[in-house]
């Protein structure tokens, strides 16, 4: 009976581990075998809109919204650019995607990410907090999108550049979806020439790798 009760104590003890240092514990929505989550891993999800439907033909990728994952409290969020950029709740963010569908990848040097690089990290993403969404897709910092607000965090608080940057012209903008939205977005004046990072740039890049899929 002691035995038994003992072997149930240690599964109890570990089915509920937590990782000190980042406040991880298990997305409800995977199995209890997924990875403790961390701050700095990116979170991608296909968003259920008719600009993520066209940003979907334009880069190729089923992927077409992102955010990065930081804890608080003891909790779990995202921060997303959205409209504005917030911290959204980890449940809540899967919830709003296309069949609860996600993929989180994380930078394959950890060593790179020590807690002060991280803290830098956070206090960047922390400076966009309330900004608009950027619907024009520009790369000032008045306003944002997803997965330029992803890149800068990275870029300006680690010095990585998870993904790599595109034009607007490099991308394919040939479908009747990503026509409309050009033309209602900028008219005559589409800005072929801006700098562009995709939701699809980020999830190839060759510094990340698949932890929940």
């Amino acid at each position: 009976m002691k035995n038994f009760i003992g072997i149930l104590f240690l599964v109890l003890y570990l089915s509920c581990g937590l990782n000190a240092d980042n406040g991880g514990t298990e997305s409800k929505n995977k199995a209890v075998s997924s990875p403790i989550l961390k701050n700095g891993d990116i979170i991608f999800q296909n968003s259920q809109s008719r600009q993520c439907k066209a940003i979907a033909l334009a880069t190729n990728s089923k992927y077409t919204h992102c955010g990065i994952i930081f804890w608080k409290d003891g909790k779990c969020y995202v921060l997303e650019a959205v409209q504005p950029v917030i911290y959204t709740p980890l449940e809540d963010w899967i919830a709003r995607g296309a069949n609860n569908h996600y993929v989180v990848k994380r930078l394959k040097d950890q060593n790179v990410l020590s807690d002060s690089t991280l803290a830098i990290m956070k206090k960047t993403g922390e400076k966009f907090l309330g900004k608009d969404y950027d619907i024009y897709f520009g790369w000032g910092n008045d306003k944002i999108y997803c997965s330029e607000l992803v890149w800068k965090i990275y870029k300006d608080g680690a010095k990585i550049e998870v993904g790599k940057l595109h034009k607007l012209k490099d991308f394919d903008l040939t479908s009747t979806e990503v026509k409309t939205i050009m033309k209602e977005r900028y008219g005559k004046n589409i800005p072929y020439e801006e700098a562009v990072i995709s939701p699809s740039n980020i999830f190839d890049s060759n510094l990340l790798e698949t932890i929940v899929e």
